[in-house]
């Protein structure tokens, strides 16, 4: 191509060449052929130098052209980089994790008890797959191993508690699959001992709402700017025992999702009001088809009703909440199981003292669950310090007493100890 360029330029020049003068014979002479072959030289030189000209523009238009096919290169892979740099942030880890020492110190002495126990260790796993799409899981190990005996009692637990995939319809509203917690009551869906008074969770919420309670199934809800929200779940349900130590006691319904026998589902619906700073207000309604999930034993439907509210400002916060079962079916109104409900309020002050930050709470509790040794009332007291937001350590004292003379055994006074976190 060069070679091409060249020619032409030659034959260009030369057209343009002036024609040599000439003798009175019609020839030029030596002197004129002298001049112009000195001309004709010169205007090579020319030539010459514009085609190397030329030819070095050519090279650095080629120069350039090849910097800049490695910059889209280089561009095309920071690129890459810079996607699989997002797709590797959208991924999360958390947890929460809560050990405890506890004196208690019962009217029967065999209740006597002193222990200590890593109750919970709890890894969060979460994954971002777009604007809309996400993922949440949730694996919880209780009281430090898993261990089979030989009696067959067992000790500890390995547990999936949550793993869903939620997807938001538009700026509102979402909708969730998978095994989740449900949406009933303050500590089933918030549990982690930096954001809650007490080395133990209270009992309401862990005898008449079994906290944690977790569920599969499907869901959606509803979140408005006034402060509104809904949240509904069609989900599996209880499968409460008939017989034994645990007769038609709710936490001992749990499945867990393990292999859930699913022959009868259940319902939830929660509506809450946030749109006050500092306030919230919450009522669940929970129906269950069949709670034994077995046809003819005494126990037909039941319905789980609870109502709480959160004032939270400044150094005060007040939390109260109440929860009642309601079953039908002659078998356990027989057990007089058919009503199990309960009650608790809680004061609390979290204040700067000295520079520390410390809280300082009370609470009340009235439980009357389907077991007699689950019908009592308990007073709490105690204090929590935070040296950091996520971490908290917790002392606390408790005294109970049952409603029944045969119970009256297991009255008792404790102290509890605690250290808590969550990342």
């Amino acid at each position: 191509m060069m070679r091409t360029i060249s020619y032409t330029l030659l034959f260009a020049v030369a057209a343009f060449l002036p024609a040599p003068a000439t003798s009175a014979t019609g020839e030029p002479d030596l002197q004129q052929m002298w001049q112009l072959l000195q001309a004709q030289q010169a205007q090579i030189a020319e030539l010459t130098d514009a085609l190397q000209a030329t030819r070095a523009e050519l090279e650095a238009t080629r120069g350039s052209v090849q910097e800049t096919r490695e910059q889209l290169v280089a561009t095309a892979d920071y690129v890459d980089t810079l996607e699989s740099s997002d797709r590797s942030s959208a991924t999360s880890i958390g947890g929460y994790g809560e050990m405890h020492y506890s004196n208690v110190d019962a009217r029967d002495a065999d209740l006597d008890y002193k222990e200590a126990d890593f109750h919970r260790f709890v890894m969060f796993f979460g994954h971002e797959f777009n604007d809309r799409i996400r993922f949440f899981s949730e694996v919880e190990l209780e009281h430090s191993l898993v261990e089979d005996t030989d009696d067959g009692s067992g000790a500890g637990e390995v547990e999936l508690e949550q793993a869903f995939v939620e997807m938001d319809l538009d700026d509102h509203h979402y909708a969730r699959a998978g095994l989740f917690l449900l949406p009933i009551g303050i500590l089933n869906e918030t549990h982690e001992p930096p954001t809650f008074y007490g080395v133990e969770r209270n009992d309401v919420e862990s005898i008449i709402i079994p906290s944690t309670w977790w569920e599969g199934g499907i869901g959606a809800g509803g979140r408005y700017g006034n402060g509104l929200s809904w949240d509904f779940a069609v989900h599996t349900g209880l499968e409460m025992p008939t017989a034994g130590g645990g007769a038609f006691a709710v936490r001992s319904g749990r499945q867990k999702l393990s292999e859930a026998n699913a022959d009868d589902l259940a319902y939830t619906l929660r509506l809450r009001y946030t749109g006050i700073p500092g306030l919230e207000l919450a009522g669940s309604y929970h129906y269950q088809q069949d709670p034994t999930q077995l046809a003819g034993d005494g126990v037909d439907d039941g319905r789980l009703v609870s109502v709480h509210g959160i004032y939270d400002r400044g150094p005060f916060s007040l939390k109260a909440l109440w929860a009642r079962w309601q079953f039908d079916g002659a078998g356990i109104e027989l057990a007089d199981a058919d009503e199990q409900t309960g009650w608790y309020v809680e004061p609390g002050l979290r204040i700067d003292l000295a520079g520390l930050d410390i809280g300082i709470y009370g609470r009340f509790e009235d439980v009357e669950g389907a077991r007699a040794q689950d019908r009592f009332e308990q007073w709490q007291v105690g204090l929590s310090y935070w040296p950091i937001e996520n971490v908290v350590f917790k002392l606390d004292y408790r005294d109970r007493e049952h409603d029944l003379d045969a119970q009256q055994g297991r009255d008792f006074n404790a102290v509890d100890l605690g250290v808590g976190y969550y990342f």
